[in-house]
């Protein structure tokens, strides 16, 4: 590489042109910024991406640490908030990084509470696998609080059920009745085998709790069960529910794509695919069943919780007052 002959201050690959700062790779120019100081650190980010180190190595390890233990919708989840941390701490060594710089991270995502809450929590899940390893000395992230969350309280009527279940295809509807029959996760529901299927009825161990319960056979659940075997497909898999061709399990985004577009032909607003969960524990509980079992809650207080925001009461009004004579 010959010797710059000006602008010796910039770092390699870092030039200044037509008012702005380059990074230059492989002839290609990518603008950084205007002001000095932002193009530094816009140059510390790409560098980090192009090589491994600092913070970026950190959450790539912490997240195949955990992986193992995580449900694959969490993965999912997970690799979404590792993608967005190495984007804002990757002029960041592990040590460097102090309460301020998480409590700036969260304010950044104000916006978007949810999601933000589950990326500082993951960063929180980070620094515990740094901390055991020895790469620094306290975890940065204690004392952050998360962001107030809206409880969600959507309940699918009967009514919205139905026509969700009119609208969508043969393999979509036995998915969605399934959800409702057993109350469980898309996630379990997905990755019901053959072999969990017994005359007592199904055995499920959720992913995300590890809880074990076998919802009892109906004549409901029985029916529904006759129904998906009889589903046409090229290759028949372990599991209940496989895509047509490749006999494999059919994916979480799959299904949560096509109930987002069910939803909207059959003019269905505000729902979403865990909303089939929660019809079924509410409905449930109306009818006298046991809600905690079928959810698989190790707590009461929690399925009480979630079905309190769902359910509504209904009030008798007064009767008018007789006219006196």
């Amino acid at each position: 590489m010959r010797p710059r002959k000006k602008d010796r201050h910039l770092p390699a690959c870092m030039y200044f042109k037509h008012g702005a700062y380059y990074l230059v790779r492989k002839g290609k120019w990518k603008r950084l910024d205007t002001d000095y100081q932002a193009a530094l650190m816009a140059y510390a980010r790409e560098q980090g991406r192009a090589g491994k180190g600092g913070m970026a190595e950190l959450i790539d390890d912490a997240l195949a640490y955990m992986k193992p233990k995580l449900a694959a919708n969490t993965i999912e989840q997970y690799r979404s908030a590792a993608e967005r941390l190495k984007d804002q701490m990757a002029e960041f060594e592990p040590r460097d990084v102090l309460p301020r710089h998480v409590a700036a991270i969260k304010m950044h995502g104000a916006a978007t509470p949810n999601m933000n809450n589950r990326i500082i929590s993951f960063l929180r899940m980070v620094f515990a696998y740094a901390l055991e390893k020895g790469l620094v000395d306290s975890n940065p992230c204690i004392g952050i609080k998360r962001h107030p969350e809206k409880k969600r309280d959507r309940y699918l009527t009967d009514g919205e059920f139905n026509a969700i279940c009119a609208v969508a295809s043969d393999n979509m509807r036995c998915i969605y009745e399934m959800c409702y029959l057993t109350g469980q996760r898309i996630s379990d529901v997905l990755g019901i085998r053959l072999a969990d299927i017994s005359a007592d009825g199904i055995a499920f161990t959720q992913q995300k709790t590890k809880a074990r319960l076998v919802v009892r056979m109906t004549p409901d659940l029985e029916a529904l069960i006759v129904r998906i075997k009889a589903l046409p497909r090229r290759v028949r898999g372990l599991t209940l529910f496989t895509a047509r061709s490749a006999g494999k399990p059919v994916a979480y985004a799959t299904v949560k794509d096509a109930f987002r577009a069910d939803c909207k032909k059959a003019g269905v607003t505000g729902a979403t695919l865990h909303d089939l969960r929660a019809k079924s524990l509410t409905d449930t509980d109306k009818q006298g069943n046991n809600a905690q079992k079928l959810g698989g809650h190790t707590d009461a207080k929690m399925t009480a919780r979630y079905l309190r925001l769902r359910e509504i009461d209904i009030a008798e009004p007064p009767t008018m007052p007789k006219k006196s004579l």
